[in-house]
């Protein structure tokens, strides 16, 4: 079966992680995604390390697991921007192909004549996508953004961890880069539309993105219930803002995820929990009522579920259809029967590594299956093949591109 985007070619000028995101999922959904690197160097998450993959041997290869996240399926082109004629080469494999991303300081492309004016003249109908801290416009639109950065400017670092008063509270980032890994989603869907848009009228277009915009706008109902009311949401550990009791418990040998989403489910689990009282009393019968009296109720349910261990609670709840989950680490992650029968790891054969083990994309589809044809390069392995097959240079013209540290 063919994958469903194999039509596109994507040049990919992006590094780290939001952009190399959006890229390898074009990879996995079947486009062809050429990478752009700089011939010293590369992607600044190559040596983003350690941990590194080892091969057979146990030695560690050159480049950091965290490469390997976010750039499988790509072919890796070294080539330097900053030289007029290595410019010259990534204007003309922007002008065969359907997509640029890049995620370059605002101005920078500009100075190289790879800018969505430059581009967009010669292939009219490329789609170009732009990923920075703060976009294209705005008194900030000059600084550098990381997503520490960001989830701290963005607000979700305000409504992340333990409260002030509460030992070991404050402001908390987030366990992964998540605005990064949203950015390159919301790039991923934004370029899709655009390609939609081009399918039908034969027109290209510019999509400037933010990591800050991505932030705020995804805090979703965080958002609205500052919005309605106009007091901004404090950090509240592991609890729901609007539902109780949805957080975090400790169990006799662990800890659980409880999420009681309506007074219905609420009655199921104090039946479950020997709790019956609590669904009886009008202090807690109603989700209005949970939410305000949370603090009477908190720690009633949580001297409960601390008499049993993990399994008894996720067993006994699951059968009454009360969600609740343990609270795994990866290790237990990629052991569960879920996760194995979903087939969420993946092996890919590697030149360097012998073989590694990656994470599956999530989705499924019918009709036209993600695809892992190519493992995350080595930097530079595809240059002379991109070269020669898709611009059609010759091994003379290649060679005096190296010469030259052109490529």
């Amino acid at each position: 079966m063919s994958g469903a985007l194999e039509h596109l070619r994507v040049l990919d000028l992006t590094r780290v992680l939001a952009g190399p995101w959006a890229t390898q999922l074009f990879a996995d959904l079947g486009a062809e995604v050429i990478k752009v690197e700089r011939p010293q160097g590369g992607d600044d998450t190559r040596g983003w390390g350690p941990p590194y993959p080892k091969n057979a041997d146990g030695r560690e290869i050159e480049d950091a697991a965290y490469f390997f996240a976010a750039n499988r399926g790509k072919k890796s082109v070294t080539i330097d921007i900053a030289a007029p004629r290595g410019a010259a080469l990534v204007r003309e494999l922007a002008a065969r192909s359907d997509v640029v991303i890049e995620n370059y300081k605002v101005g920078d492309m500009r100075r190289y004549g790879l800018d969505y004016a430059s581009l967009g003249g010669v292939n009219p109908r490329l789609v170009y996508c732009s990923i920075t801290g703060f976009g294209q416009t705005g008194p900030y639109k000059d600084r550098a953004g990381y997503d520490f950065i960001i989830q701290g400017m963005g607000g979700l670092m305000s409504i992340t961890g333990e409260a002030d008063e509460v030992a070991g509270g404050g402001p908390m980032k987030v366990g992964v880069a998540i605005d990064d890994l949203m950015t390159g989603m919301y790039a991923t869907t934004a370029i899709l539309a655009a390609l939609a848009h081009r399918d039908r009228t034969g027109e290209g277009q510019y999509i400037d993105l933010a990591l800050l915009d991505v932030q705020v706008a995804a805090l979703a109902n965080q958002n609205m219930n500052y919005l309605t009311t106009g007091r901004s949401p404090r950090r509240m550990g592991n609890a729901h803002p609007n539902i109780v009791p949805y957080q975090m418990f400790a169990t006799a040998d662990g800890a659980i995820n409880l999420g009681v989403g309506n007074d219905k489910q609420f009655q199921k689990f104090c039946l479950v929990a020997d709790l019956e009282c609590l669904a009886a009393d009008s202090r807690f019968a109603t989700k209005s009522a949970r939410v305000a009296n949370r603090q009477l109720l908190i720690p009633r349910i949580a001297q409960r579920i601390a008499c049993q261990p993990t399994a008894h609670w996720v067993g006994e709840l699951g059968k009454v259809g009360i969600p609740c989950g343990p609270v795994n680490d990866l290790q237990a992650v990629f052991e569960d029967p879920q996760i194995r029968s979903r087939h969420m790891k993946i092996t890919l054969a590697h030149p360097a590594a012998d073989s590694v083990d990656l994470v599956a994309n999530p989705i499924k589809f019918s009709k036209t299956p993600v695809r892992y044809t190519l493992p995350p390069p080595r930097l530079g392995e595809h240059t002379g093949e991109v070269l020669r097959d898709v611009l059609g240079l010759s091994e003379a013209e290649i060679e005096k591109l190296k010469a030259g540290s052109i490529v």
